[in-house]
């Protein structure tokens, strides 16, 4: 049985078989997560990158769509959501080998005298951290994928992952304000 939060397994049939209305379906039921996954690693304010990586994704779903098994080790949002992470490491690593994102950091050294709103903290440090970092935080605390799970989503070894997030989360708290620090 399918949860609110997966496809049924009709429409995903449907779709798997190249149902135009099912695959509109399949993209209306995952877009949110997959686009807000792909922001969160890429780290950029425009959504277009975010965007991107997210289309370049769905081409790649709906490219092997046919050989996702409904019965196999993976349900259908994490199978999309590991696509989605390494598309978003390959375009955050673009975009960060074309431009820097100093000018941000900059402004926000320069009013360093006033503690940023925690929102403002975590933007700016998950900014900080590498993409690989990133990508495992997130997958980790937002998306609560297991150690193992991440692992073979980012075709990593789990001591990797645990190392990982272990590093990222140290860099979110050295970053935290003063206040949040104590809290």
């Amino acid at each position: 049985m399918a949860s609110a939060r997966e496809i049924d397994e009709v429409t995903l049939r449907r779709a798997q078989r190249g149902d135009a209305a099912a695959c509109r379906a399949l993209v209306l039921m995952y877009q949110d997560r997959v686009v807000g996954l792909c922001a969160r690693i890429i780290g950029r304010i425009d959504r277009s990158a975010a965007e991107d990586a997210a289309q370049e994704t769905f081409v790649a779903v709906f490219a092997q769509l046919q050989k996702f098994t409904p019965l196999g080790p993976a349900r259908l949002s994490t199978w999309m959501l590991t696509i989605a992470a390494r598309r978003a490491i390959d375009a955050q690593r673009q975009l960060a080998a074309s431009q820097r994102m100093h000018d941000e950091v900059q402004v926000r050294a320069a009013n360093a005298s006033a503690a940023p709103p925690v929102s403002d903290w975590i933007a700016s440090a998950l900014a900080e951290l590498t993409a690989e970092h990133r990508a495992v935080l997130l997958l980790s605390d937002v998306y609560e994928f297991e150690q193992r799970e991440i692992a073979k989503a980012l075709a990593i070894e789990i001591g990797t992952v645990k190392s990982r997030l272990a590093r990222a989360r140290a860099a979110m708290r050295a970053s935290a304000p003063h206040q949040a620090r104590l809290a």
